[in-house]
């Protein structure tokens, strides 16, 4: 039998079909990465400002890009600030408000989720009320217990309020009763006390809210402005948000080209937390229920 010509062999002939562009697609597309400039331009703003130099920084119109470039700004920030401690500071800070509200808003949430007892529906409501209330609404009396306690300028005065938080309870609520309830009732006949349910039966399998509570917490107590303003008044108990206010000068005049240094060295740590927290984010969700 005589062999097709490589021309004419079926294989030959075969062309894959060149996928047609949608006009959807690309309208998702140029808006996906409309949406992403957009987010990012803060950033670009704060990075660029950060190593102008003052002249530029004052200029009109204002440029993005700086004409030349300088690490003045860097250097002031450590010059006229005690900037270690205060990045220590927010460390302590943001870390045990942290580590706490996960200990408390995981045990509360926990009997909200998969404990029985009259009240629970109430209890809950309650708690779930407390987020309608304005946080600078508590925050004169809370300020007022926490100075009869001798806690201003203390890590306790700033941690202990903020140890539990409805936000944080209401969440792990939500991804507890999630959790089949078959795995906490085969440890029972198996003898395990409720302590013992929580700790290797649930939290394990709760890994991605709880990451997901511990980033949300930490972020948000290593921004916050407010409260370590009220709560300390001494320099070298200040968090690096409050401590950056500390550099404006005479007359309300703020050194801009400073500021945006000090916000992005700030910002450095958080972006290095999550570096690391997102791998093992991704591998809890991965693993969710299999132990």
């Amino acid at each position: 039998m005589t062999a097709l010509a490589p021309s004419t062999h079926p294989e030959a002939v075969r062309r894959p079909r060149p996928r047609r562009v949608r006009a959807s697609d690309v309208v998702l597309t140029l808006t996906a990465l409309a949406a992403v400039l957009v987010a990012m331009l803060p950033l670009a703003i704060v990075l660029f400002t950060a190593f102008k130099p003052t002249a530029e920084v004052n200029a009109y119109p204002p440029t993005l890009l700086p004409d030349s470039w300088t690490t003045a700004n860097f250097a002031r920030i450590f010059a006229d600030l005690p900037f270690a401690r205060l990045v220590g500071n927010s460390f302590l800070f943001a870390g045990g408000v942290t580590v706490c509200a996960l200990v408390f808003d995981s045990l509360a949430a926990y009997a909200l989720a998969r404990i029985d007892f009259t009240g629970r529906k109430v209890l809950l409501v309650a708690i779930v009320a407390t987020l309608m209330i304005p946080f600078q609404a508590t925050l004169i009396p809370v300020y007022q217990l926490v100075s009869d306690l001798g806690w201003v300028n203390t890590f306790a005065g700033l941690i202990a309020p903020r140890a539990a938080d409805a936000f944080g309870i209401f969440f792990l609520r939500q991804f507890f009763v999630a959790l089949p309830r078959d795995l906490d009732n085969a440890a029972r006949v198996d003898g395990a006390s409720e302590l013992r349910v929580f700790w290797q039966v649930v939290l394990p399998n709760a890994r991605p809210a709880l990451l997901t509570l511990a980033i949300f917490v930490f972020v948000n107590n290593w921004n916050d402005l407010l409260w370590p303003l009220v709560f300390t008044t001494q320099r070298e108990m200040g968090t690096i948000t409050s401590g950056l206010t500390l550099l404006t000068g005479p007359g309300g005049i703020v050194p801009y080209g400073v500021m945006m240094a000090g916000a992005l060295v700030a910002v450095v740590p958080l972006v290095v937390a999550f570096l690391l927290v997102q791998r093992r984010f991704i591998e809890s969700i991965a693993t969710t229920g299999m132990k």
